[in-house]
C-alpha cells in the first residue's frame, strides 16, 4: 500500500528533506539537524507540516451532547471559537487517543485525532451516533495542517495576517485571513512553546508556507520534521499515542484524570466509559500502584522506550515509555511508569540499557517549562 502524501511533499522534497513512513503518511523526519531544528523552536521558531493529524467535524443540534457521551469531557460545555485537550476511551476505560477538540460554531466541532487513531476515532464516534441528532464527518483530506512555534511564533505569522494574535488566548481559534488565504487559525501546538497551528484548503498549503517562511527570514524561522517535534514535546511531558497513553491504560493511570469530566449535566451524566472510569479513579485515589515519572541521567547512554527500570538493588521497579538525549538539558531523559514507592522526585533509581544499569534520577514532569 502506497503512501499518503501531504500537499507539501514536493516542497519537503525540495527542502531535502529526509522522508520517513510514519502512520502511513511519507512526512519530513528532518531537514537537516534535529538538534538546530529543536533549538530554533525553543528559541526561535520552527515550521512544521502537520497535515497527517485526522480531522473530523461533528455537527448538528446535538452535537455537543453527542461529545459529551462519546469523549470523556465535558464538550458542551466549551465556548464557542474555544479548544479543548480530552480523550476517547473504550467502555473498559481503556485509551483510544487523545485529541483536541475546537467548538467552531454552536452547533459544530471540529475533533483533531493523532495519525494513527484517525481511522479508529472516526468508526467509534459514528458508532456511538445511536439517539443522537447528529452528523460525523471525515474531513481529513479537507485540511492541510501548518503549524508556526516558537519565541518568534507571534511577530512572523503577525506580519502576513491581520488577526488579533494577543488577543487570541492559548486554546481558542478564529477563522482568518494568512497571507490572503482563509484559514482556522489556533492557538494550540505540540512543542511547550507559544505558537499556532493553521488548518487551510490543501491547495493553499504550499502558498502559505513560502509566505511563512519569508516571513520569517529575519526571525532564525526554520523547517522542521516530526524527529525534533518528538524531543520537544518529550522535554515538555506532554504525552504520545502508543508511548505514554494505549488502551491497557486509563487516563488516570497517565496522570491524566483531570480530562475525565464526571460532572457533565447531559445524557444524565452519563458517557462511555464511566462506571470503569469511576473505579479507576477510585484506585487512583486510593494509591495508584505506577506512577508516571520523568528520569534524567547524568551520563550519555540514553534510555530508551521499552527499557526496563530499576532499583537501586536491581531489581525491576518500571518501563520506559519514550526516551531521547534533551538538546535544551544537555542530558538524557525519559519518560516512565514506575512503582508508586519509587515515584517520588529526587529518588536515585536505574535503567537497564543493554545490560549495563545506568544510573537516573526520578524528576517531576516536565522537564522544560517556558518563560510565560
Amino acid at each position: 500500500m502506497s503512501l499518503r502524501l501531504t500537499a507539501l511533499d514536493a516542497l519537503h522534497r525540495s527542502l531535502g528533506a529526509t522522508m520517513t513512513d510514519f502512520a502511513g503518511w511519507d512526512m519530513p523526519l528532518r531537514y537537516g539537524s534535529e538538534r538546530e531544528e529543536h533549538i530554533a523552536v525553543r528559541t526561535r521558531a520552527g515550521l512544521f507540516d502537520l497535515s497527517h493529524m485526522g480531522e473530523i467535524t461533528v455537527s448538528g443540534p446535538q452535537a455537543g451532547e453527542f461529545l459529551d457521551h462519546a469523549l470523556v469531557g465535558f464538550i458542551s460545555a466549551l465556548g464557542v471559537l474555544r479548544a479543548r485537550y480530552t480523550m476517547i476511551c473504550r467502555e473498559d476505560g481503556g485509551i483510544l487517543d487523545d485529541l483536541i477538540v475546537y467548538r467552531t460554531a454552536e452547533n459544530e466541532y471540529m475533533v483533531v485525532a493523532n495519525a494513527s487513531n484517525a481511522q479508529v476515532v472516526l468508526d467509534a464516534l459514528t458508532e456511538r451516533t445511536d439517539g443522537f441528532d447528529v452528523r460525523v464527518r471525515d474531513d481529513r483530506d479537507a485540511y492541510a495542517l501548518l503549524a508556526v512555534q516558537g519565541p518568534e511564533a507571534n511577530g512572523i505569522l503577525g506580519s502576513v495576517t491581520d488577526a488579533d494574535l494577543p488577543g487570541l488566548k492559548y486554546y481558542a481559534l478564529l477563522p482568518a485571513t494568512v497571507a490572503g488565504k482563509d484559514v482556522w487559525l489556533a492557538r494550540t501546538g505540540y512543542t511547550g512553546e507559544d505558537g499556532f497551528e493553521i488548518f487551510c484548503a490543501p491547495a493553499d498549503a504550499e502558498h502559505l508556507w513560502t509566505a511563512l517562511t519569508e516571513a520569517g527570514a529575519d526571525k532564525g524561522l526554520v523547517p522542521c520534521g516530526l524527529s525534533c517535534r518528538d524531543t520537544l514535546r518529550l522535554e515538555a511531558g506532554m504525552p504520545l499515542y502508543g508511548h505514554e497513553l494505549t488502551t491497557e491504560l486509563t487516563p488516570f493511570d497517565a496522570g491524566l484524570g483531570r480530562v475525565v469530566r464526571f460532572d457533565k449535566t447531559t445524557n444524565g451524566g452519563e458517557f462511555v466509559g464511566r462506571k470503569a472510569l469511576e473505579a479507576a479513579a477510585a484506585q487512583a485515589e486510593a494509591k495508584a500502584p505506577r506512577k508516571l515519572v520523568g528520569l534524567v541521567s547524568e551520563g550519555k547512554r540514553v534510555p530508551r522506550a521499552e527499557y526496563t527500570v530499576v532499583s537501586t538493588e536491581g531489581a525491576p521497579i518500571g518501563t520506559i515509555t519514550s526516551g531521547s538525549p534533551s538538546p535544551t538539558l544537555g542530558k538524557p531523559i525519559a519518560i516512565a511508569y514506575v512503582d508508586a514507592a519509587h515515584a517520588e522526585p529526587g529518588t536515585a533509581v536505574a535503567v537497564d540499557v543493554r545490560g549495563k544499569h545506568e544510573p537516573v534520577e526520578v524528576v517531576a514532569l516536565p522537564f522544560y517549562k517556558r518563560a510565560r
